[in-house]
């Protein structure tokens, strides 16, 4: 299943979304990463299929189909997954975040535990703001993050600047070249070698910057700003799952969050990267999802 749609909420904007897997299985709200698009939950639909689950991957506001709104918030999140969900005749529910989605799980999960019966954290991005010791992020966030907060003006010009070459669709006999050129972890490359994961994850970052690189820097911003909430207020059951290869953010930081979540099981998955973690192991992230907490 596979089918696109758009919900409007109150103030006039519309939330676009898609589902994919069975459509009369067990409902999770999929929240993609940055810079990506609802498109990112195609990684899931195989597995949820065969599961019986019913994947819904909202665009967040002013990524690819989505209104834009400025000035947004994290904690604006959940009356956007509640507007979703009531449209859809959806009570209960789980939530699936691969790595920047994380932020908004928690969130969701914090502000509707009645509602949000687990959350699955994949990859998952950890409030950086709050990070004393940022050696654990990727070289390019922490330089995003220092940039934008010397000089913004600075950073949005080159968010304008990048937009018409991040837009473009690299020919399939170019698809090595460009692996190459992200300099991945081995694992991360070889995963994304694999035709229909390569869409899914750079055919849903292309999205969301055709659209407008005012609601990708818009979405960035939220990462550059305090969550709102300490982590340990998330009482929910967490499965985080993180690769030790992972670059983008360290186990070490996934460690230290798994500590503080009051309900959560972690697994630490040797010889997994950033990219290769959600590729590799959606099935089991799925299976282990809707049985967390019971059905």
């Amino acid at each position: 299943m596979s089918s696109e749609d758009l919900v409007r909420l109150k103030n006039g904007a519309v939330i676009a979304f898609e589902q994919y897997g069975d459509a009369s299985g067990v409902p999770v709200i999929f929240c993609h990463g940055w810079p990506s698009s609802r498109t990112m939950a195609r990684l899931t639909d195989e597995a949820a299929r065969d599961l019986g689950i019913r994947i819904i991957s909202p665009d967040r506001p002013g990524i690819s189909g989505s209104s834009l709104q400025p000035n947004r918030k994290l904690s604006d999140w959940p009356q956007v997954v509640e507007r979703l969900t009531d449209h859809l005749g959806i009570g209960e529910f789980r939530m699936l975040a691969i790595s920047g989605g994380a932020p908004y799980a928690y969130a969701t999960a914090r502000a509707m535990p009645e509602r949000v019966r687990a959350i699955a954290i994949v990859s998952g991005a950890v409030p950086i703001v709050d990070l004393v010791d940022r050696q654990g992020l990727l070289r390019l966030y922490r330089w995003m993050l220092a940039l934008y907060q010397r000089s913004p003006r600075l950073l949005r010009k080159l968010f304008l600047l990048a937009r018409p070459i991040l837009s473009l669709r690299p020919p399939v006999r170019l698809r090595p070249l460009v692996l190459k050129m992200l300099m991945l972890q081995t694992c991360d490359e070889e995963s994304l070698r694999d035709s229909a994961a390569f869409e899914a994850v750079f055919e849903s970052q292309r999205r969301a910057w055709r659209e407008s690189a005012e609601g990708v820097m818009t979405d960035a911003q939220i990462y550059a700003q305090p969550w709102g909430f300490p982590i340990e207020e998330v009482r929910v059951p967490v499965r985080l799952w993180h690769g030790k290869q992972d670059r983008a953010f360290s186990a070490r930081l996934a460690e230290d969050i798994a500590n503080r979540l009051p309900n959560c099981e972690a697994r630490f998955v040797d010889g997994a990267g950033h990219y290769s973690l959600p590729i590799r192991y959606m099935r089991q992230i799925l299976r282990d999802l809707i049985y967390s907490g019971g059905l």
